[in-house]
């Protein structure tokens, strides 16, 4: 499994890669579609929706079942991949590119430390 050593993790198996001015944009790891099995619906947030660290942002049907989505960091949804609302298989082919879910402006932005580095993520998944 593909784990990018540039991004951050949560153990909830989302993907967070740093962007400028305090935005992050966030997708679900490779170990999670892999898991999940091919994705064949999803359902994303409103731009400018506010989340709190935790929050359900939005679900994501596979064939075998259905995930919510978790906020990784508090701020304000400026983006979503409409690409992956027309085409869930993204999210199965290119987790870490074109299948990507959401940019949040950070609240704060240095938050993003608190999340897991790569290496910490891989003891996640293979616990």
């Amino acid at each position: 499994m593909s784990t990018p050593e540039e991004l951050r993790y949560t153990e909830e198996h989302e993907w967070v890669a740093v962007r400028d001015g305090g935005t992050v944009r966030v997708g679900i790891t490779e170990y999670a579609q892999d898991q999940l099995g091919d994705v064949v619906f999803v359902d994303l947030p409103e731009v400018g929706r506010q989340v709190d660290a935790g929050d359900v942002f939005g679900e994501v049907e596979s064939t075998k079942s259905v995930s919510e989505l978790f906020a990784p960091l508090d701020g304000e949804i400026v983006a979503v991949n409409d690409a992956v609302s027309e085409s869930p298989e993204l999210i199965n082919s290119d987790p870490y590119g074109e299948g990507w879910l959401i940019e949040i402006k950070l609240d704060d932005a240095s938050a993003v430390e608190s999340l897991l580095d790569a290496e910490a993520y891989q003891r996640v998944t293979e616990g």
